[in-house]
Order: structure tokens, then C-alpha cells, then sequence
């Protein structure tokens, strides 16, 4: 029923951002079914009087929005109406199989299968499916596509604009993929290499750290080798009559639930599953459901200390324990406690203990964290239980230690857990974690009217695979309240009891350095008692009071309240200079978006000070504000929705959170007390400098890592600004630097709030009045010299920039980027080249997956500053294997070429305008996307003329417009590459020590 609260790694996923990704809802049920309409088919056998087929066994209120049924075939399906956004269904296939339901020689099929099924179905000609969904305005990637997991795979549309006709056309289009595939040897010669191209871009050494984690944590059972991918040899053996082996067994009515959720009636949606499913038969006798084994003890393994108390590490014996050595991965350690999983009835009793086991986590996690931000052995740490791919329940434990005294991070977590294990937590710290989880139950049940379809189907799907229901917003919170009584010390201790003890214990440690470890020390360390931690481990729960803090300042009317003229949305300036917009809607209940945008941002920095920027996007925040550090400000918003997002923009930074209309106030202040009143901490600055350490040699292990830390140094000529700072610049920041550099930056520049959504304008303006109001008077942004004013472009070249990464031999990526503009005076224009990119990224997929099947997932994207004069791009990305990246570079000229020489065709022009006026119609039903495009325009006022034509820039062109555009920004001369090559005498760069119980230490 808890699908609501987010579980950790439930099982491997492979997102197929191939076709048909789909968003998820969270499922209602109601306990009659409407009729369907009229079929030519079989009517569905439920009865009203029935329990729906999802809450038997389960004495969970079953949620009325949803209608159950099942067809004579044994297809399962589940509908709802739902209008967020208006005009679109959600439309979700689950089929019960994944990875874990293949043999040994069918590794990879389920994921291959997945693929195949929209290359070619009874409905779908060869190839065909990006452009058939995108004829229905289904965007690739967003509205469509699919994931195959350990245990399900799932079909995913969200269909924009539905009506009866256009949902006839997608139910019976999914229907034939799901029921009636080609499968043809032609089908496998097509994605075979597509697959591989997946895996490969896969690889590295992020992944060698996942596949030993599998395969140790869950030895001798079929998880640790049934990975969704598979192999390359059990691929590359896979025949047509292999595959259709494979798709008979599981692929049949019994193992599908369909789901829609969306803004049709209800009965609507129920005729169409029964039209286009109630005539599948599946093949041959029903294959039962396999099992997938238990965590089980080696033979030799011994407990260290028999005498040791229940979870501890020692009572549960460390059987296998492996030390993994990436020079380019961070030091993580992970243990997990395991025990046998077995499905249980999702009762309510059931759920109240999950929910103690939850309090017992976030109690353990927040002491955790104190400890790290106190200056600890460790930078993070962390535990979490989690019902693995229905294989084994884990208990799991992970630590980042801090130098490369592992030991005794390791030591000091589980001391902590010990401490819990020992003595029950206070009934303070309990009252703090239920605080958080009440108003995390809450903010549903006032958000109802706007839960997304796709997010509720999504729920439901969910619910299905870890085999548990789903409820009403109004049930969960009222079970939650229920259930307070039962949220003792000594119901939160026995529960912690439980959660670290197990059949066995099994760990994996991840470290740069050769010698750091072995297996057999590591071993030796987790069966080794530990003391409990002193109990000033426990987080003081004393509450922290608004009322106590300091005045920002002194209390200022509005110097002007003018209406913009523009959906209702007034502007608000204060004496000060401080402006703001605001826009109350009755439409997103319990809902309101605050943005604060304030200062120059990256280009007010001192290129000097680029080391800065980064830093404080980690340490800015945690270091506090008025007498509140870290901890306090953690405190103060318990059983809050409050938020306190930073993020620096071109010429702006940014706070932003998401809160509710009786939070607002104080969400204000958090905001203007930075601002005015910003307190200054090291303990969070040297936190951030150990972060960015760690992190920064990640990078260098594929591809994609050294795109992500370079590409953008390179799009803007090398700005140092926009470089990612190496371990040397990092490590030579200062706190005393820190606090001028942030303290500047805060303290200069024009300030804009933005406030939309539910809440009562008058007493927004009221909460202005006493923060942002009283703000002094701001210092002007100085204009410094010419290399901060502005912000650098890159200069075309023939001649690519070659970067090295170290991960795998066959990994490599290549980027043609061709220079636009920037500016609000050619928002536009800016628009109009989104469709030129989308024209060319449908081709270059096309051509480089579908046709030559070099890379997974090549795709072109268009950045344009509104804020900045330059500085766009189109820039085009692909992963592929070295040999390749000459393949890339021309393929990619040679579409731009052509966009030059030929306008597109009327058809192929639609292709994108419609899916582009379906996601901008929806995006448009929420105050979110106005937020974005008028962040600004109290002083750039074009962005308020801008709104009126967004639809039409983004949908109404003609072909020769479009070759126009190319011929303006694509020609050759104009655009620079960048590839980024294996590095030279590159190995696997893998050094591993494992060892069973019987290894000597």
C-alpha cells in the first residue's frame, strides 16, 4: 500500500528510452465496475459484488477511482478517469517477466524482446513505431517507451489529445506488439546490434562495481546473473525461434495487467482493453511463475562472536566479502544483513510495521548524517531496507569513508547502529520522524485534484511488481494517523532488532588504491564487535522557533502593485528595488512554486574564483543563515513543506522550493534570511571540498563522465567559470575566499520573487512586506572586466578536441555543436530552432541506431541564454564505439547538409510540430511552465510579449523556414567537435580480491 514513499533500488532497470516511455499513476480502486461499452468481443468476467482482484487477501480500503476487472482470457486490467494533464491518457502494459524468468541461454531476452516488439507487430510496420506514435503526438522518449527490469516488463504511452478515435488507434496498436509480434530473423538482425550498442554504452567501471555487488551480495541465486542486458554471448546466439520461445512462455493473458489512467470516462477505457485484449490466447499450457531462491549461508562461514547480539554483523555470518579495486571510483563500502523474502498479504497490519520500520531507518539515517556533518570519518552514510527483486530481504548499509582509514569509517557506522540496537530512541526523536512522514502523507491528500495520471499509473505498476496494493491519498494518511499509538521506543527498537538480523551478511568494498584492502580484512572487520556510540549520538529533537529569529529588517509597503496583463499575474515592487510576481490559482490546491533569481550569476564570478561556484552549489546552503546552521534548518522545517533548492544560472542564482499555503511565510523568510543574514560554517565547506574530491576522478571512467565534466567548459571557449574544478583548485579553495566570494554574491544584484500557485495574495504580500521588503538596499552588480561581463562562445574548427576517459576500450562519444545566439529578443527564433533540432535528432537517430547501428541513443539538443547575447548552441551527441566516431562525424554532416539543401517534407515537418503543440498544451496546464518562461521579466519586460506567441513558435513553420534556419546555423565552417577517445594502453583497470568464509585473513 506505502507506494507512495519512494523504496531504494528495487530491482536492475533498464530504461528504454526507445519507444513508449511512459509516465506512472498511483491506483484507486472502485469496488464496482462500470459497464464497458459495446464489443464486439467478450464481455469482462467481474462482478460489482466481487473484491477487486488487487486487494484479495488485504484489508486496505480499496481505492474507489479505480475500476477492476478481469477478461474470460485471464488479462487483468485496471482504469480510472483522471485530467491532469487535460486531454491525455496514460496508458500502461505490464507484463509479469523479466530478466529473472529467463534460463541461462535466454540471458538478455526479456530486454531483447522489449526491443523487438516495436520493430515490428501485427499492427506496426517494419521500423515504423517512433513515427506511428508520433502521428498520434506522442513525443520519443517522453510519451513513449518501455523498461525491462529482473521482474516485469513495461509498455509506457502517454497519449496527448486523446478522444475515442485516437485511443482506439493506441490500444490497438500496443495490443499487437504485446500479443502479436513478427519475431523475425530480420527483427533480430535489426536490434541485435542496437542491444549491444546499450550494453556497451553500459560498461565500465560503474558497472563492473554493480555486477560484483550482484554477484556477491546474492551468490547462488539467480540475481547475481540476470542482469537485464544479458551477455554478449547468449545475444549474439539468440535466434528467432529462441526468442518466440521465451515470448510464448510468458507473454499470454494471464501474465499482462493493462492500465489507463486518464481524462476519458471510465467505461470508454474499460471497452477499449476488453476490444483489443479479450481475443489473445496464450500459447500451450500456463508455465507457473518461477521462484528465485534464498539467501543461504555457506557451509564453513562461522559467526565471529556467538555471543553477539541480534544485528549485529557478527549474528549473522559474513560469508563472502569482496574487495574490488577502480582506480577512477570513489572508496564505498556496502554490507547488507539478508534474509529470505516471502510475499505477504498487504494488510494493514502489515503496513503499520513497514511504517515502524521506516521510523526506525530515518531515526538511524538522521544520526547518521549529524555525525558526517559533525566532521566525521565518513562523508555519507546511510541504511535501507528493500525487498529485492522478490529474491531476498535486505537490510542494506553503505558508507563513503573520508580518507583511507576505512576501518575505521566502518567502525564508527556501526557504532551508530549498535547504539540503536542497544537502547530504544527518545520519543522526541520518534515524534520528529513522524512529523515528517505525516506531512509527507498530507501534501497528497491536499494535491489530489492535480496528481498527474501518469504518476498514478506508474503507482499501480509499482504496487503490482513488489506484489502489494495501492490506496486512496485520504486512506494512507488516515491508516498513518491510526497508527500513531503504535509508535513506541520500545516498537521502534524491536523493530531496528529485526532489521539487522538475517540469515547472513555479505559486503563489498569499492577503493581507488591497490592494498587499501583485502577481502579477508574486510571480513574480519564486519564480524568484529563494536561499542555502542555514546548516546549524544541521538539528534536533539528540541524544536527551533521562527518567532526567535531576528527581523530581516524593517517592515516596507509595496512602492507599486501593477497588473501585467497577463493571466491575472501582478507585479509587486518594494521600495528597495526588490520585485516580485505574483499569480494565485484555485487550480493546484495546497500547492505554491516559490523562485527567488537575485545576483549576475556565473558571469559575476571572477573567472579566478571559478573553484568557488561549485562549492557553494554544495556548501552555500548547509553553512545557514542567522543563528539556524545545518542541523536547525532541518529542524525548523520538521513537519514542513519546505524546500531550499540552489542552483546558478548564466546571470542569475537561484532558490526555489515547493511549498504549501500555510508554509509560505516561513518559507520567505528561509529565503531573504539567507540573503541578508547569511551565516557562514566550515564544517559544510570542508564537507563539500571532500565531496568534489571524491567525485571528481568518477568522471574519467566512460565517456558520458568526461562529456558531463567538460563539454560545457569547451561550449563556452573555455570559460574557466564553467570548467569542473580538479582536485588541486578544489583542495586549495579557502573558507576565508568562500565567505567573500558567496557573501558578494548575496549581497549584490537585483532580486526577483516569484510566487505561484495556492495562496491567499494578500497575505503573500504580507509575508513580502516583513522579508523581501526589508531587505537594505541592494549593492549594484559590478560590472568588472570585459572576461566577467560577458560570457565566452567557442570558435568553429575542423579540428575535433580530443579528451581521453578510462573506461572501457570500445567506449567512445562524439559532439558536433554548431553556435546560435542568445538574448530574449530572439525567444522566437530560439523556439523555432527547438523544431530544427527536433527534425535533426529524429533523423540522426534514424540513421545512426536504426540504420547503422553504432550508438543507443544519439541525440541533438538546442540551448539558447535568454539572459546571455551568445552562447547557444546545437549541439549533436552520440556514444559509439572508437572506430565509429568518423561514422558519427559524417553522418551528422551529412543530415545538416541536407537540412541545408532540402526543406523538409510537409509530413515529416508534422511529425515534430504535433507532438511539440501536444507538450507545450499540457506543460501549459500548469503554473510551473509560466514560472519558467517569466523568470526575468520584472527587468527584461519582452518576456512577458514573449508568452502569447509560445505555442506558434513552437508548432507553426514551413519547410522553407526550416531550411532557412539550417542554412543560417548549420553551415559547413560554422560548428566545432569534440571526441572523447579510451585512453592509450587502456586495460579493463580492474583488480579484484574476493574471498569466501574460508579464506585466511
Amino acid at each position: 500500500m506505502m507506494t507512495r514513499s519512494p523504496r531504494a533500488a528495487r530491482s536492475l532497470v533498464l530504461s528504454l528510452p526507445l519507444l513508449f516511455v511512459l509516465p506512472a499513476a498511483t491506483a484507486e480502486a472502485r469496488a464496482k465496475p462500470v459497464a464497458s461499452a459495446p464489443s464486439k468481443a467478450q464481455a469482462p468476467a467481474s462482478s460489482g459484488a466481487q473484491v477487486p482482484w488487487l486487494y484479495k487477501g488485504s484489508d486496505v480500503p480499496p481505492d474507489r477511482e479505480w475500476i477492476f476487472g478481469r477478461l474470460p482470457n485471464g488479462l487483468r486490467y485496471a482504469v480510472r478517469h483522471n485530467g491532469v494533464p487535460p486531454g491525455q491518457v496514460s496508458i500502461r502494459v505490464r507484463v509479469d517477466a523479466g530478466s529473472l524468468y529467463e534460463a541461462d541461454s535466454e540471458r538478455g531476452f526479456a530486454h531483447l524482446l522489449e526491443h523487438m516488439l516495436f520493430r515490428q507487430s501485427k499492427y506496426i510496420a517494419e521500423g515504423s513505431a517512433i513515427t506511428t506514435f508520433q502521428k498520434l503526438g506522442a513525443s520519443f522518449g517522453s510519451d513513449t517507451n518501455a523498461e525491462t527490469t529482473t521482474t516485469q516488463t513495461v509498455f509506457k504511452l502517454d497519449l496527448p489529445d486523446a478522444n475515442a478515435a485516437s485511443l482506439d488507434e493506441a490500444m490497438k496498436l500496443l495490443s499487437g506488439m504485446v500479443s502479436a509480434p513478427t519475431l523475425s530473423a530480420a527483427n533480430l538482425k535489426s536490434d541485435l546490434p542496437i542491444v549491444l550498442a546499450e550494453m556497451r554504452e553500459r560498461g565500465g567501471a560503474s558497472k563492473r562495481a554493480q555486477q560484483a555487488m550482484q554477484d556477491t551480495l546474492y551468490a547462488g541465486q539467480p540475481l547475481s546473473v540476470r542482469e537485464p542486458i544479458g551477455t554478449v554471448e547468449t545475444l549474439t546466439a539468440a535466434t528467432p525461434e529462441a526468442v518466440r520461445a521465451f515470448y510464448q512462455r510468458w507473454y499470454r493473458p494471464e501474465n499482462v495487467v493493462v492500465i489507463l489512467s486518464g481524462d476519458l470516462p471510465p467505461a470508454e477505457l474499460e471497452a477499449a482493453v476488453t476490444k483489443w485484449y479479450a481475443g489473445w490466447k496464450g500459447v500451450g499450457p500456463l508455465t507457473p511463475q518461477p521462484t528465485f531462491g534464498d539467501p543461504v549461508v555457506h557451509p564453513a562461514a562461522v559467526t565471529a562472536d556467538p555471543a553477539a547480539p541480534a544485528g549485529d554483523p557478527a549474528a549473522a555470518p559474513v560469508d563472502m566479502a569482496r574487495v574490488l579495486v577502480e582506480p577512477d571510483l570513489p572508496p564505498s563500502l556496502l554490507y547488507a544483513v539478508e534474509r529470505p523474502w516471502r510475499q505477504k498479504n498487504d494488510t494493514i497490519v502489515y503496513n503499520q510495521g513497514k511504517m515502524i520500520d521506516n521510523l526506525a531507518q530515518s531515526i538511524i539515517n538522521r544520526r547518521l548524517e549529524t555525525k558526517a556533518r559533525a566532521g566525521g570519518s565518513f562523508l555519507t552514510a546511510q541504511v535501507n531496507q528493500d525487498d529485492v527483486s522478490r529474491s531476498a530481504d535486505v537490510t542494506f548499509v553503505s558508507l563513503t569513508p573520508l580518507t583511507d582509514d576505512w576501518q575505521a569509517a566502518l567502525r564508527d557506522v556501526r557504532a551508530v547502529i549498535a547504539d540503536a540496537m542497544q537502547r530504544p530512541p527518545t520519543q522526541e526523536e520518534i515524534d520528529r520522524e513522524v512529523a515528517e512522514l505525516d506531512v509527507a502523507f498530507q501534501v497528497p491528500v491536499e494535491q489530489r485534484r492535480i496528481l498527474p495520471g501518469s504518476q498514478l499509473a506508474d503507482d499501480l505498476v509499482m504496487a503490482l511488481d513488489i506484489r502489494e496494493t495501492v490506496a486512496s491519498p485520504e486512506a494512507v494518511l488516515d491508516i498513518f494517523r491510526r497508527s500513531r499509538p503504535l509508535f513506541t521506543p520500545q516498537a521502534v527498537l524491536e523493530h531496528t532488532r529485526k532489521l539487522f538480523s538475517g540469515t547472513v551478511s555479505r559486503a563489498v568494498f569499492t577503493t581507488p588504491k591497490a592494498g587499501m584492502a583485502d577481502a579477508g580484512a574486510l571480513k574480519l572487520a564486519l564480524q568484529q564487535q563494536v561499542a555502542p556510540d555514546a548516546p549524544p549520538t541521538a539528534v536533539a529533537a528540541a524544536p527551533v522557533s521562527f518567532d526567535k529569529l531576528p527581523a530581516i529588517g524593517k517592515v516596507q509597503t509595496p512602492a507599486a502593485q501593477v497588473q501585467t496583463g497577463l493571466l491575472g499575474i501582478e507585479e509587486v515592487v518594494w521600495p528597495n528595488g526588490v520585485k516580485a510576481l505574483l499569480w494565485p490559482v484555485v487550480e493546484e490546491p495546497g500547492r505554491v512554486m516559490v523562485k527567488v533569481r537575485f545576483g549576475g550569476g556565473t558571469r559575476a564570478i571572477d573567472p579566478a574564483d571559478a573553484p568557488y561556484i561549485a562549492l557553494g552549489k554544495i556548501a552555500l546552503v548547509g553553512s545557514g543563515l542567522a543563528s539556524l546552521d545545518q542541523e536547525d534548518l532541518d529542524r525548523i522545517s520538521t513537519g514542513r513543506k519546505m524546500g531550499f533548492d540552489f542552483d546558478v544560472d548564466d546571470a542569475s542564482f537561484h532558490f526555489s522550493a515547493e511549498t504549501r499555503p500555510a508554509d509560505l511565510a516561513d518559507q520567505l523568510y528561509l529565503f531573504a534570511g539567507k540573503l541578508a543574514l547569511p551565516r557562514w560554517d566550515q564544517l559544510p565547506f570542508q564537507r563539500a571540498k571532500a565531496a568534489a574530491r571524491i567525485q571528481y576522478a568518477t568522471f574519467s571512467t566512460s565517456p558520458q563522465g568526461v562529456l558531463n565534466r567538460d563539454l560545457s567548459f569547451y561550449q563556452r571557449g573555455k570559460d574557466a567559470r564553467f570548467a569542473t574544478p580538479t582536485p588541486e583548485q578544489t583542495e586549495a579553495a579557502t573558507f576565508e575566499r568562500f565567505k567573500k566570494v558567496w557573501g558578494d554574491a548575496l549581497g549584490q544584484g537585483p532580486v526577483e520573487v516569484q510566487i505561484f500557485g495556492d495562496f491567499d495574495k494578500a497575505a503573500a504580500i504580507t509575508a513580502l512586506n516583513r522579508t523581501f521588503g526589508a531587505l537594505p538596499a541592494r549593492a549594484a552588480q559590478p560590472a568588472g572586466p570585459p572576461p566577467t561581463r560577458d560570457v565566452a562562445v567557442s570558435k568553429p574548427s575542423a579540428q575535433p578536441v580530443v579528451l581521453y576517459h578510462h573506461g572501457d576500450p570500445d567506449q567512445a562519444a562524439a559532439v558536433v555543436s554548431w553556435p546560435t545566439g542568445g538574448g530574449s529578443m530572439g525567444i522566437s527564433e530560439s523556439r523555432q530552432l527547438e523544431i530544427l533540432t527536433q527534425l535533426f535528432s529524429n533523423r540522426l537517430l534514424d540513421a545512426a541506431r536504426e540504420k547503422l547501428g553504432v550508438s543507443y541513443s544519439p541525440y541533438v539538443y538546442s540551448s539558447w541564454p535568454v539572459d546571455l547575447k551568445a552562447g547557444g548552441a546545437i549541439t549533436a551527441v552520440a556514444q559509439v564505439d572508437p572506430k565509429s566516431v568518423p561514422v558519427f562525424f559524417q553522418t551528422a554532416s551529412e543530415i545538416a547538409q541536407d537540412l541545408i539543401d532540402h526543406p523538409p517534407s510537409a509530413e515529416e515537418l508534422a511529425l515534430v510540430t504535433e507532438p511539440m503543440r501536444q507538450q507545450v498544451t499540457r506543460a501549459a496546464s500548469s503554473t510551473a511552465f509560466f514560472m519558467n518562461q517569466l523568470e526575468g521579466a520584472t527587468t527584461d519586460p519582452v518576456r512577458f510579449g514573449s508568452i502569447g506567441t509560445v505555442l506558434a513558435d513552437y508548432t507553426e513553420t514551413t519547410p522553407q523556414a526550416m531550411q532557412a534556419l539550417a542554412a543560417r546555423y548549420l553551415g559547413k565552417g560554422n560548428s566545432w567537435r569534440l571526441e572523447v577517445l579510451p585512453a592509450e594502453g587502456q586495460g579493463d583497470g580492474t583488480t579484484v580480491a574476493s574471498a569466501k568464509v574460508t579464506a585466511t585473513p
